[in-house]
């Protein structure tokens, strides 16, 4: 029989939780993960990666449709949607028999199934109630354990999903067949890629947002370009705009819209509901203990600690933001604070990048210039554009621009915001930037090489600073 002793269980195998666990084991402790599905979490099999391979494809097709523009001659250009699918699915598998193989080599223990906190033993070890998938039962007991559960895709009356008609992020990675017309609702990164992937690939899409503008968490001058470029791709955007009723035929889908004061039916193959996440609280064996739980996430401290003893909480069902790469982050941070490592530093969530993976791509970091404003600093701005840069313009990406946003006081990298070409390989510079607490002087005396994407980010800073060269 399987130990059932441990040092630190992580309830949940996705970003968070399976590098949570390789990080504990590499401090010498007993590690076990609880996974109810599939090691890498949604992310891995039906998130982050598979939607990468869809919109690599999406990319590839798009530049195919755009030959003559290179000098390419490119005829009866066509697409086979169960191959897209297949390549998208063989990309999740390997990833996720990766990360199976990562806990091998790191000697965690995996169980198949689903974990409940179940009160302390005598000495205070946790203990978890775990129901197998093999529809056996086990207890398993940890001096620690972090929860690590993620979230699921929220639902919303009368706009509910239903797998055939009205899909989430599930269901659009893999349709039976490419719908000729999308409604998607909802345009923060979710929406904004499904978006963008079935516009490139042929389907009429219409984007409904219930705020003033799309891609909301972005910078206003990122969310204007944003539109236009989707705009310009043959996209419908509504902003302000609420979805009130979805009437279901038989292979279509009629949604009422208010827009503008005005309401209309738009009639589509197919929707996609992107409208937030909650997190996964429920049936983990809260009830009774101290952790809290607010808008369906838990509650936790700077270090993970959610308040009941030795229970900690990371990634997506800790709340925002819902970034794979910050329950990543997370997971190290609280499990080296467990094990009393020095020089841990808690979670600044100001110098996690966002990025959204559509065509244009978009990144960010920091604050955006409005809530820069709105905390009453004085500000420096500076922005460059793709086509003053020579490598933008030997892709044949000309498009986008690059925007940073200094303290004009202290000099110190607030926020930087990008669209365009491959922005979101970009933003790691300003990432390390920001981690660094670098100022203007020391980004203005950094080299950066030449012909590359990445010397705009060089002039914007120079920009700032009504010192760029090149525009």
């Amino acid at each position: 029989m399987a130990d059932t002793s441990f040092d630190i269980i992580i309830v949940g195998g996705g970003p968070g939780g399976y590098v949570a666990a390789i990080r504990a084991a590499q401090l010498g402790m007993k590690t076990a993960v609880v996974e109810r599905e599939h090691m890498g979490g949604i992310c891995l099999n039906w998130g982050c990666i598979p939607t990468k391979a869809l919109l690599r494809t999406s990319e590839v097709y798009g530049l195919i449709k755009h030959a003559e523009s290179f000098g390419l001659s490119v005829k009866d250009v066509s697409f086979d949607a169960k191959k897209i699918v297949e390549r998208s699915r063989k990309v999740a598998n390997q990833l996720s028999n990766g990360v199976k193989g990562l806990m091998r080599k790191n000697k965690i223990t995996v169980f198949d199934g689903v974990a409940k906190l179940a009160g302390t033993e005598a000495g205070g070890a946790r203990k978890l109630a775990v129901a197998l998938n093999d529809k056996s039962n086990v207890t398993l007991t940890a001096k620690n354990v972090i929860l690590a559960t993620g979230a699921r895709a929220r639902q919303l009356p009368r706009l509910e999903t239903d797998g055939k008609l009205v899909w989430s992020y599930k269901e659009a990675m893999v349709p039976p067949e490419f719908p000729k017309s999308l409604l998607v609702i909802g345009s923060g990164a979710i929406g904004i890629e499904f978006a963008s992937f079935y516009r490139t690939m042929g389907a009429e899409v219409t984007v409904c947002e219930v705020l003033d503008r799309i891609l909301p968490v972005e910078d206003e001058e990122v969310s204007a370009f944003a539109k236009r470029a989707f705009e310009k791709q043959g996209m419908k955007i509504l902003t302000s705009a609420t979805v009130s009723n979805l009437k279901k035929g038989t292979d279509s889908v009629t949604a009422t819209i208010t827009a503008g004061g005005k309401t209309q039916e738009i009639t589509v193959d197919r929707v996609i509901s992107a409208v937030g996440i909650v997190g996964n609280v429920e049936n983990i064996g809260l009830e009774g203990t101290k952790v809290r739980v607010e808008k369906t996430h838990i509650v936790i401290d700077p270090w993970g600690f959610t308040g009941e003893p030795n229970v900690y909480a990371i990634g997506d069902v800790a709340g925002p933001p819902w970034l794979a790469h910050k329950a990543m982050h997370e997971g190290v941070l609280v499990v080296e604070k467990i094990a009393g490592v020095k020089g841990v530093h808690p979670m600044v969530t100001s110098n996690i990048p966002g990025c959204t993976y559509c065509q244009p791509q978009v990144a960010s970091i920091g604050l955006t210039e409005a809530a820069a404003k709105a905390k009453g600093l004085q500000i420096k701005v500076g922005k460059f554009p793709f086509i003053g840069n020579g490598k933008a313009i030997a892709l044949g990406e000309p498009e986008g621009f690059i925007k940073t946003i200094f303290d004009a006081k202290t000099g110190e990298l607030l926020g930087a915001h990008m669209i365009g070409a491959e922005v979101t390989e970009l933003i790691q510079g300003y990432s390390i930037a920001k981690t660094l607490e670098t100022t203007e002087a020391e980004l203005m005396a950094t080299v950066f090489p030449h012909p590359t994407l990445s010397e705009m980010m060089h002039e914007s800073v120079l920009a700032a600073y009504g010192r760029t060269l090149h525009i």
